[in-house]
Formats: C-alpha cells, sequence, structure tokens
C-alpha cells in the first residue's frame, strides 16, 4: 500500500481532522478557562460584598459573633469556600491559619494563598474601625482544585473525543478513497487490457467522471496520435522499400545481363555507367533520409546570418537557368524584395531549390513560375506558384509527408523526376530556422511556401 492514493487520502484527512479539532480544542479550553475565572470571580464579588455588609455594621462582640456565625454558615463542608478576618485584636479576627494566610496576602488587595497543602483565589477587602473593633481585612478565598479538576476533565475528555474523530475521520477518507478512486482503478485495468497489436482499441470515457473523461481522452488521443505514426512508420518503411527497389533491381537486372554472355570493353562500359546512374540515384536517397533523420532529432540551423531574401532567390535561380530556357518558363520574382531574413544560406537555397524544381516539374513548357516574398509579424514567406490542374484539398494535407505525390493531380507522367522527399526536405528546413510551410491550389494555381523568422530589426 505504500505510494497509495487511498492511504494518502485517509492520512489527509486524519491530519484534517487532528489540526480542525486540535484548534477548536485550545478554543474550547480558553473560553471554559475564562468562563471559570469569571465565576469565580463573581463568587468571591458575591460573598465580600455580602460580609464586608455585616463586618461593616458589627461593631461589638455580641455583633461579630453573629458575622463569625454567618460565616461558619457560608462555609461548605468541602472547603470549596474560605472566610478570613485579619485583625490586630484576636477577637475580632476569623479564620483557621489566618497568620500565614496574612503573610502571604499581598498589599495589592487580590492574591493566590495556601492552606494546608490546597491552593485558594483569594479577594481581600479593608474594613474601617467601628467602636469597639479595629481596622480588620477580608479575605475571601475560592478552592481553585474545582477550577483546575475542571480543565483537566476536559481536556482529557476533549482529548480522547479527538482523537476517535480522528480515527473515524481516516477510516471515512480511507473508504471515501476507495470509493472514489474505482473509476481510475477500473481506468488502469482497461488501459491495462489494452493489447499491442489491436492499435484500434480505445478507453471508454463515456461512463468516467468528468475529470477522469478528459484523462482518458488525452490518452486516447495519444493512443491515436501512436496509432497514425505507427501507421506512418509502416507506409514510410513500406516507401522506402519501394523507392530502393527500383534501382537495386535495375542494378541487379543490368549486371546479370552483362554477365550473361562474354561482352567487349565499350559494352561493360555502358553497364557501369548505367549503374553508376542508379547508384547515385540510391545516394541521393540515403542522404536526404539521413538529413530528414536529423531534422526529427531536433537538429536546427546554426550558421545563421542576416541575408536579404530576394538577393538569395535570384542567385539560386541563377542553377536552374538553362533548365527553365529549355522548357522556355518564365520565373519572376515579386513582393517585399528589400526585406531581410535570418538563415543559413546552405540550407535556404537547398529548400528553394526544391520548390523551383517541383515548379519546373509540373509545369508546362512555357508556363510562368511566380517567386512571391512577403512578411507578417513574424515571419518572411517565401512560396512559389505554378499554373497547373488543381489538386484537391486531402492532398494538400500531405503534399509535405515523406515519398508522397499527387501523381492524379500532376504527375504529368514526370514521377521520375524525383522520389517524393523534396516538400519534405523543405518542410525540415523550415521548421530547423523556426518557420513554418504552407501550400495551397486555387484557380489552378498551385502555390508552395515556407517561412524563416525576420530579422530582430524589423519586428
Amino acid at each position: 500500500m505504500k505510494g497509495s492514493i487511498t492511504w494518502r487520502l485517509a492520512c489527509m484527512y486524519a491530519v484534517v481532522a487532528f489540526v480542525t479539532f486540535a484548534v477548536m480544542g485550545a478554543a474550547l479550553y480558553m473560553v471554559l478557562q475564562t468562563e471559570l475565572v469569571r465565576r469565580e470571580d463573581d463568587q468571591l464579588t458575591t460573598y465580600s460584598q455580602g460580609l464586608q455588609y455585616s463586618i461593616e455594621r458589627s461593631g461589638t462582640l455580641e455583633r461579630w459573633a453573629r458575622v463569625t456565625a454567618k460565616m461558619d454558615t457560608l462555609t461548605p463542608a468541602d472547603g470549596s469556600v474560605r472566610f478570613w478576618v485579619l485583625s490586630p485584636d484576636p477577637r475580632f479576627g476569623y479564620g483557621r491559619g489566618a497568620r500565614d494566610v496574612a503573610a502571604q496576602i499581598r498589599a495589592d488587595g487580590s492574591d493566590r494563598v495556601s492552606d494546608s497543602g490546597i491552593g485558594y483565589r483569594t479577594l481581600a477587602r479593608t474594613i474601617g474601625p467601628l467602636e469597639e473593633r479595629p481596622p480588620v481585612r477580608l479575605v475571601v478565598g475560592v478552592n481553585k482544585r474545582f477550577f483546575e479538576r475542571t480543565l483537566a476533565t476536559f481536556a482529557a475528555a476533549y482529548s480522547l473525543l479527538a482523537l476517535v474523530a480522528t480515527l473515524v475521520a481516516a477510516g471515512m477518507g480511507f473508504w471515501i478513497g476507495r470509493v472514489g478512486l474505482r473509476p481510475v482503478r477500473q481506468l488502469s485495468r482497461d488501459a491495462q487490457a489494452l493489447q499491442p497489436n489491436r492499435s484500434a482499441q480505445r478507453l471508454a470515457a463515456g461512463a468516467l467522471p468528468v475529470e477522469l473523461r478528459d484523462l482518458a481522452g488525452a490518452f486516447n488521443g495519444a493512443l491515436e496520435r501512436l496509432e497514425n505514426a505507427y501507421q506512418q512508420l509502416e507506409g514510410f518503411n513500406a516507401d522506402v522499400a519501394h523507392e530502393l527497389r527500383t534501382p537495386l533491381a535495375n542494378l541487379i537486372g543490368a549486371t546479370q545481363v552483362v554477365l550473361s554472355r562474354p561482352r567487349n570493353a565499350v559494352q561493360f562500359q555502358e553497364v557501369l555507367q548505367s549503374n553508376l546512374e542508379e547508384l547515385e540515384r540510391l545516394r541521393s536517397i540515403v542522404n536526404d533520409m539521413l538529413f530528414l533523420a536529423r531534422a526529427d532529432q531536433g537538429e536546427v540551423a546554426t550558421a545563421l546570418a542576416e541575408c536579404i531574401v530576394a538577393g538569395e532567390v535570384r542567385k539560386t535561380l541563377d542553377f536552374f537557368e538553362f533548365l527553365l530556357d529549355e522548357k522556355n518558363i518564365v520565373v519572376t520574382v515579386e513582393g517585399e524584395l528589400d526585406v531581410t531574413a535570418t538563415m543559413e544560406r546552405a540550407l535556404f537555397r537547398r529548400a528553394l531549390s526544391n520548390l523551383v524544381q517541383n515548379g519546373i516539374t509540373h509545369s508546362r513548357p512555357g508556363a510562368r513560375l511566380v517567386v512571391s516574398i512577403r512578411t507578417d509579424e513574424r515571419f518572411v514567406w517565401v512560396a512559389i506558384s505554378n499554373a497547373g490542374e488543381a489538386i484537391a484539398q486531402a492532398h494538400l494535407q500531405r503534399l509535405f509527408d515523406r515519398f508522397y505525390r499527387v501523381d492524379v493531380a500532376r504527375n504529368d507522367g514526370q514521377s521520375e523526376h524525383g522520389f517524393g522527399l523534396g516538400l519534405a526536405i523543405v518542410k525540415a528546413i523550415a521548421r530547423m530556422h523556426g518557420g513554418r510551410v504552407t501550400a495551397r491550389s486555387d484557380n489552378g494555381v498551385t502555390t508552395i511556401g515556407f517561412s524563416l523568422l525576420r530579422t530582430a530589426t524589423q519586428t
């Protein structure tokens, strides 16, 4: 049970109950103590005032005898109340141990005294002389034993009740925890029942409390993302195998053919040249995959510099001059031509080259490509637009997936020009620069682009 939430709840209930009862007990103890003191004060004042009235009117021994008889009558048998009259004339004195009491009484007229080991709380009043009676001092004492016993009894009884109530609260907390956490245990059992070979399984969240429903929903969302990732991984593996199978099959087939009978040097050279082209294709795929793997692991652009975006675009387009002339394609650069961005030049040119190659591949001869540069609050966007067949929204959402080709909408018989990794690399480069990618297709014009962070002076 170590680390059990149920036990933790029980302990928390016990601690809360103990602290609550302790505070209440301290408060009640102080209230009771105050009330007992007030009761003692009332007793002292009542007895003192009554006897003072009698003593003030008793100036002879005959009258004094009636006063002493009254004090005898008022003195309880249990000794809870005692009276002393301190007088220089023993005939007008009263009370056992009066001398000891007189020695303990201080000049302020109120103190605590002890007689025969019993403590008394006292109130003293001085009464002036009358006829034969000299000045006397009346002392009324209330036994503190009752006061102390009452407080002790209350403290013991309350402590016992508080202990029992704390144990009850702990037990109730344990029961509440067991009942309240029952859906959690059920959720745990459902989670443990999930099978690795049944990726479509989900937790039943409908019957759960609201708090756990959100947790189950988040868990189901994680399972769904895991399932999608697993499916993408399976598809990715299949795509990689497919992409590698073709050049490997070509290599093996060409080699088998050339070895099937004697060949001259020229024939071997032709086969080796063909094999070299296939090997270059394999190397390109492997290099692209390694680059994407590093990007997936969180690699970011490091050799950053502040560059004029339009200048880098024109330098990249210069590499495609021959291909553009061959297909009679015109490229124009539009937008904010003086804007700057923070970039790693090599990565930027690679991403833009992929977009330009993609635009050339899917444009008809004599078409026009438009490279647009625009900015928003945070980013500089570079996009390439080309006329062609429209791309469905379902395809647009997956254009940047690895090995994904929209052959139905845009093949034009030219799928052989790429491996389906170009736009995935564009997305990776944008992410390495803290940017994003975009793709849209409207009115026969397809626009694909990516963004970079603007320089600090422009934000």
